[in-house]
């Protein structure tokens, strides 16, 4: 899953960012709505944690431009302001969810998950295939009944390929999901975490390479 931070409190911003990290999610920051905007335009985002009060483009105005322009993004606005007015409005404008300042960490993350699977085709909090069982819940994966100690890259992975249902997955597709915006990010760091990834699912190998194309699970649900 991907997020979008909107927040110009640099301090909130990289706490939310590095606890998310820590749970497998791919997460960049913008600072102001500007930046937040242009990211939209050239990246596909599950959620944006919006903070309403932006210095620049007001998050209101940044809400309303996601839902004219239809983008499948789905936003969790954030405002210091937990009055029933404000809450009202902040939906008003398309706004999927509204957490108010100061707030739990783990009811922030628990919503990010929630609009996460409603911007997504409908699909199980576990997932099966091949003898793979993946908790996306509880971040738990085995494989035919072993447990499986997996990195949060690794994980995302394996979720990212366990989700495209036997389907190849490009290293572009797969940078796009798991990788943060980093020009420091290439094929490389797929191959290296794949390779990681392998040895830890053991034998026989599952995840499949098709040169030239991407990644896959083979073998039937």
């Amino acid at each position: 899953m991907r997020v979008l931070v909107v927040e110009d409190e640099t301090f909130l911003a990289e706490m939310i960012a590095e606890g998310l990290r820590r749970d497998a999610l791919a997460v960049d920051v913008a600072p102001d709505g500007l930046t937040a905007l242009r990211k939209l335009q050239f990246g596909e985002y599950d959620v944006m944690v919006l903070d309403r009060d932006l210095p620049d483009i007001h998050g209101d105005e940044v809400c309303r431009r996601v839902v004219t322009q239809r983008l499948l993004t789905r936003i969790l606005m954030l405002t210091a302001s937990g009055s029933l007015r404000d809450r009202v409005e902040g939906l008003g404008l398309g706004a999927d969810d509204y957490l108010t300042k100061p707030f739990a960490y783990d009811e922030l993350l628990a919503r990010i998950l929630a609009l996460g699977r409603r911007a997504r085709p409908a699909l199980p909090p576990v997932i099966e295939r091949a003898g793979l069982v993946l908790d996306t819940s509880r971040r738990q994966a085995s494989r035919d009944g072993r447990h499986l100690s997996l990195s949060r890259k690794e994980f995302a992975v394996l979720e990212a390929l366990l989700r495209a249902d036997g389907a190849v997955v490009s290293s572009d597709d797969l940078i796009e999901q798991v990788w943060e915006e980093d020009t420091g990010y290439r094929t490389n760091a797929v191959r290296v975490t794949l390779s990681k990834l392998r040895a830890k699912l053991g034998e026989p190998w599952v995840v499949e390479t098709v040169p030239g194309v991407g990644y896959r699970i083979g073998g039937t649900a």
